[in-house]
This record gives C-alpha cells, structure tokens and sequence, in this order.
C-alpha cells in the first residue's frame, strides 16, 4: 500500500455535504424552500450516511484480510497492516459518531411536543 491508498479522511466528511457553506446570519428570516426539498436533503444525508457505513464495512474487511495474510506468513510487512489497522478504527469511529448524532437528533424529535 503506498501513499495513494491511504485513508482521504475528506472522503468521509460525505455526510455533511448538506450543511450551508456559507456563514449564515441568524437574524435573517429562513429563506424559503420548495415543499418536497426538505425530503431530499434528507435523503442525500442519508445516502451519504449508508455510504459512510459501507465504506467502513469495507476497511474493517481489508484490515481483517491484513491480519489474516499477516498470521498465516503471506505478508510480512508490517507497515500494511498497521495501516489498514489504522483506516478501520478511524472509519468506524467516525461512523459511530455519526450515528450517535443521528440518534440524539432522533430523540430530540421524539420528545417534542405536539
């Protein structure tokens, strides 16, 4: 594994491409929206979030073929599996996060009142 098959940790970050990228002013009013655009945006975070989950699915896959190439002699290179070590942890901490966020916005929504 060389430099280009590192971890890109903004290629995690997919989760929060619906977060405005410009600074916004509170006491402005909300702009206004199209009815169904809410859904969407929503539905993008949560694409992006089943992304995130695959993605980490896939470097726990790798490191665990690392360890195993790694025990039986295939591999001596120590380097590789520290490093495909390393993209699993960071992948599923970040993943966990997220869906630790995901669950206290759930809660907050389910303890509102009607």
């Amino acid at each position: 594994m060389g430099v280009d098959n590192m971890l890109d940790i903004y290629g995690l970050g997919d989760a929060y491409k619906a977060a405005p990228q410009k600074p916004v002013n509170l006491l402005d009013p909300p702009p206004e929206k199209p009815p169904g655009e809410d859904e969407e945006d929503f539905a993008s975070v949560l694409d992006a979030a089943m992304g995130l989950v695959k993605e980490t699915n896939t470097l726990q896959n790798q490191r665990q073929n690392e360890v195993i190439r790694f025990e039986l002699g295939l591999s001596d290179n120590t380097h590789d599996l520290m490093i495909a070590q390393q993209k699993a942890a960071v992948a599923l901490q970040y993943t966990v996060a997220v869906r630790d966020r995901f669950l206290e916005g759930y809660n907050q929504i389910m303890q509102m009142q009607i």
